[in-house]
């Protein structure tokens, strides 16, 4: 028996040290000893079965014991098997742990590997990445790092190799297919190339602008390819041309000459620049490193008090490049990415002498014609001193100041240029605002306005118009330059209507920079509305329905000085743009001045202007003559002047409606509440348009319902919410639209009253009915309430915003708030 239980032993212990091995074999980075392991692992689960017959077949009797109670025991099989997953799940821990570690010993690896990178020494980046690599081997960002940096010293194919483990480890990894891209474009494998690009589209669409501009690269890069191919067939048979051009750059290529000898040989090739095939041989004979890196003219470069002959080898220069780029994206892109460019040109533009600013001027509206050259100058020029030298164009009368903010211009409308300039407008800001102190009188009126025009523009984005109406200076030079032009309006008419579109952007800021910088442009709106010129009334009356709304002061002020009456004949005789901004100004004032709403009642005759409004197509339109009606009915008397039209159709229809803001609605439905409390004679117009007489359907065309339900309180039977003797009636109208929402309380009459009309509108609400009549206070007015049964309060709805100048439609407020509208008879 004895043996036996060795026996059982030491195969056990055999047992363990195979299945160890089989663990180890199976975690080896050899494919082939991996599969051997799994082989033999399946080995022993087939001889399990005939070892636990051998097993069963084995008795052991235990003498140490006189009665042994019976006890479950555990094969040998079923101990190999437990051992077995033990082993299992100790390796799996092991593993994970050790996994934890190399992870935070190869992103430690990975940083010191970018801090190279970044310092140029890509030779010990990639060491690190590779010492990364054999602690996490799996890790693609150490594959796709380590693929850039073979980029930078033209190891393009281990580059390749890297980007294919990295695509192993994430299929889906679009930086490795953009360095797998670039890698065959320096290989000349333009097609392929195309399709790794193509590739970052399909896992990421988003990245679509990204992907167009490395397929721009690829289309540029081969076009290249095939004029230095045709240039050096060219220059191999033997074209004069050719060979001149070869032979000039070997010439210039001597150093420590005297700078005329440079200046004259620059000039001879600039005439030889007449063909792509000489303009590629300058490039491909390292023209540029030749001219860009001779001590001599990089010394007439950056001297600053330049004399004749340091003047006349710099604008050889300039002209030899606008020669040599014309026509050729290649060489743009050389000249511009070219160390020491990016500081140059600017500086150039900025130059004391007159002749060096006019031909950098003309190289950058070159290289600006094209979006590939647009580009490069915002990637690779010092935006600031751009922008600073291009502003200081405007000291000039003529057309180069012209040229100088049309260049200006065309940066402004892209998209990188946009971003850069909100991040940087701080630094820019002081210049901006030095171009608003200028005297229109000495000024280009044409360049200032482009310039102005461009500020407007930029300001449409939110972040740059925040920056920009935060400046107390930037809004002083604002309103010093309207001074300035209203001395003659007519004269610098082009001047103000740009300035006022500025402005408009700038008001839609809130709060303004103070309330005498708002107040003092609401004056002199208010002096340009008596304008003959049509752009000049209408912009102003844009900043004035945008100023109006900041104090009531400015909106006392304005009403003295005949606001409403201008803004009644803008809706009378104006366009839609001069009535959008018209019917917000009135909105303005009605919302909070009751000789407003005398005065538009006054001057609008059973509101006929106002009406026509309501049937218009535009919602901005809708939306403001809604709330600008409802503020009217709250004068007594006036509601019924509208008896026999069909307003209250028209404001269901738009209560009710589909429109895509929601504000239409909201006013609207705040104007019917208004106009059903100052006359309830128009309750009889709202009965038959119920589709029953108790709980309405809503109907399909609107998505509106209405209810009407008559309820006989008896006071004597003590019901809730009868209070004292006598019978009294409330009568429910109900709108509703869908989605539903949940009912938010109930109504009582006030004690004393022998009718009660209760209405609520709801957008969106759901039906439900009054199980009974609560007590409220008595109210003259529509509420607004965002809690049905807590405290109430005065609505204050906001006008709808009429567009800004070139900026998106906006509104002061979305109120989504349910409504309820009270009235008592």
């Amino acid at each position: 028996m004895a043996d036996n239980q060795e026996k059982d032993l030491q195969k056990f212990l055999k047992n363990v040290d195979e299945i160890t091995n089989l663990i180890q074999e199976m975690n080896s980075d050899d494919p082939a000893v991996r599969e051997k392991a799994v082989l033999e692992t399946e080995k022993r689960l087939l001889f399990t079965g005939e070892d636990q017959e051998e097993d069963e077949c084995r008795t052991t009797l235990n003498k140490t014991m006189i009665s042994p109670p019976k006890a479950p025991t555990k094969s040998a099989d079923e101990i190999n098997s437990e051992a077995f997953l033990a082993s299992m799940e100790k390796d799996a821990k092991e593993r994970a742990k050790r996994r934890r570690e190399n992870k935070v010993l190869a992103d430690a690896l990975k940083e010191k590997g970018n801090e190279a990178f970044v310092r140029g020494d890509y030779e010990t980046a990639i060491l690190l990445y590779s010492e990364g690599l054999e602690k996490l081997k799996d890790m693609k960002v150490l594959y796709t790092n380590r693929a850039q940096a073979y980029i930078k010293l033209g190891d393009y194919q281990r580059a390749l190799v890297d980007c294919d483990w990295a695509l192993k480890c994430d299929e889906k990894c679009t930086k490795a297919y953009f360095h797998m891209g670039k890698a065959h474009l320096a290989l000349k494998n333009y097609s392929v190339a195309r399709e790794c690009y193509q590739k970052i589209l399909e896992i990421n669409p988003q990245l679509q602008t990204q992907v167009k501009d490395y397929l721009n690269q690829a289309d540029l890069r081969e076009k290249a390819d095939l004029q230095e191919k045709e240039a050096h067939e060219l220059l191999d048979s033997g074209r004069s041309t050719a060979v001149t051009t070869k032979n000039l750059l070997e010439t210039l290529s001597k150093p420590d000459q005297m700078p005329l000898f440079y200046a004259g040989g620059v000039e001879i090739l600039t005439e030889m620049m007449k063909d792509c095939t000489e303009r590629t041989l300058f490039r491909t004979h390292n023209g540029f490193s030749i001219i860009s890196e001779n001590e001599v003219i990089r010394r007439c470069f950056s001297t600053a008090g330049k004399d004749a002959v340091e003047e006349t080898v710099c604008v050889s220069v300039l002209r030899l490049w606008q020669a040599v780029c014309a026509g050729n994206e290649e060489n743009q892109r050389l000249l511009v990415v070219h160390p020491g460019t990016g500081g140059l040109l600017p500086s150039l533009l900025a130059s004391s002498v007159l002749t060096i600013r006019q031909q950098s001027l003309a190289l950058l509206l070159q290289l600006a014609e094209t979006e590939n050259g647009r580009s490069l100058i915002i990637s690779h020029l010092d935006l600031t001193r751009l922008l600073e030298a291009l502003l200081s164009f405007l000291d000039f009368s003529d057309k180069k100041a012209d040229s100088a903010m049309r260049l200006l211009t065309d940066l402004a409308l892209e998209e990188r240029f946009q971003v850069w300039f909100e991040a940087n407008l701080p630094g820019v800001l002081l210049a901006l605002t030095g171009v608003l102190k200028r005297d229109p009188k000495v000024t280009n009126t044409s360049a200032l306005c482009q310039c102005i025009a461009l500020m407007g523009n930029l300001s449409a984005e939110a972040a740059i118009r925040r920056q920009m109406s935060a400046s107390e200076e930037f809004g002083d030079a604002c309103l010093g330059l309207m001074a300035r032009c209203e001395e003659d309006v007519d004269l610098f008419r082009e001047v103000m209507y740009t300035l006022l579109g500025l402005m408009m952007n700038l008001c839609l800021q809130s709060p303004f920079v103070s309330e005498v910088w708002a107040m003092e442009v609401s004056r002199r709106c208010m002096s340009l509305l008596n304008s003959q010129d049509g752009g000049i009334l209408t912009r102003a009356a844009g900043v004035l329905s945008r100023t109006l709304s900041s104090s009531l002061k400015i909106i006392e002020e304005a009403l003295r000085a005949g606001v409403v009456k201008k803004m009644m004949k803008f809706l009378k005789t104006g366009g839609q743009t001069a009535s959008r901004y018209a019917v917000k100004t009135l909105a303005v004032c009605t919302n909070s001045n009751h000789e407003a709403r005398e005065e538009v009642i006054r001057l609008d005759k059973k509101f006929g202007v106002l009406m026509k409004l309501l049937s218009s197509e535009d919602e901005i339109l809708v939306g403001n003559a809604a709330l600008c009606l409802g503020n009217c009915m709250e004068v007594p008397h006036v509601a019924s002047s509208l008896l026999k039209t069909d307003i209250v159709q028209v404001l269901l229809k738009h209560a009710g409606g589909d429109a895509q803001k929601t504000a239409v609605q909201l006013n609207a439905g705040i104007a019917l509440g208004k106009l059903c409390t100052a006359e309830p004679r128009y309750l009889g117009w709202l009965v038959p348009l119920t589709s029953r007489e108790e709980w309405g359907e809503p109907s399909q065309g609107t998505g509106l319902g209405l209810g009407l339900r008559r309820t006989e309180l008896h006071g004597e039977t003590r019901s809730p919410g009868a209070l004292g003797a006598g019978r009294c009636w409330a009568r429910e109208l109900l709108l509703w639209r869908k989605p539903s929402l949940r009912k938010l309380g109930a109504l009582r009459p006030q004690p004393g009253r022998t009718k009660a009309f209760i209405w609520h509108g709801f957008v969106p609400c759901t039906l439900l009915p009054l199980s009974s009549v609560h007590s409220t206070p008595s109210f003259s007015s529509v509420l607004l309430s965002s809690s049905f049964c807590s405290s109430f309060f005065s609505p204050t709805p906001s006008p709808l915003l009429s567009p800004s100048f070139l900026s998106p439609l906006l509104f002061q407020k979305r109120l989504d708030l349910p409504l309820h509208f009270f009235a008592w008879a």
